[in-house]
């Protein structure tokens, strides 16, 4: 059975890191939010309704990152022959050489030049191999690319 999110093993990685964190978190928080119901009136108490926020946040997002963990598959991909999951891809991009690693949607970080499987850019060189030609649809309008190495 396929599992609903494919990460590299840095992805998950990085998600155990960010639990982790986000427990920590949530220890202060709820200190915060014990130091201000000893304050008094709860309803005119901004530090302890702000607290109660935090709180709703961390475990929001401790309950996302625990099912993406629970549903995820780590992505050994050895393959270089095409463009898929866990692969670095460099490609000329006008004149210069540009790098991206596709990845899950989870794990996508363009900063990082993460990008994801679903993007515009992913998509296009999903399946392709050394010397083809993707076309991407961008914003901006339709661009073509080389691809010179996949890792």
């Amino acid at each position: 059975m396929k599992k609903e999110f494919q990460l590299t093993k840095q992805g998950v990685a990085e998600l155990k890191a960010e639990l982790a964190e986000l427990k920590v978190k949530l220890v202060e928080v709820i200190d915060n939010i014990r130091t201000a119901r000893d304050q008094g009136d709860l309803k005119e108490n901004a530090e302890y309704h702000a607290a109660k926020e935090d709180q709703e946040r961390l475990d929001s997002r401790m309950a996302e990152v625990t099912h993406i963990l629970a549903n995820a598959e780590i992505v050994k991909r050895s393959s270089t022959s095409s463009v898929g999951i866990g692969n670095s891809v460099s490609v000329k991009l006008g004149r210069k050489i540009v790098t991206y690693h596709i990845v899950d949607s989870v794990e996508a970080n363009p900063a990082e030049s993460k990008i994801s499987d679903q993007s515009p850019i992913g998509k296009a060189l999903l399946g392709k191999k050394v010397g083809d030609t993707a076309e991407i649809n961008l914003p901006a309008g339709k661009t073509k690319v080389e691809i010179q190495e996949i890792k």
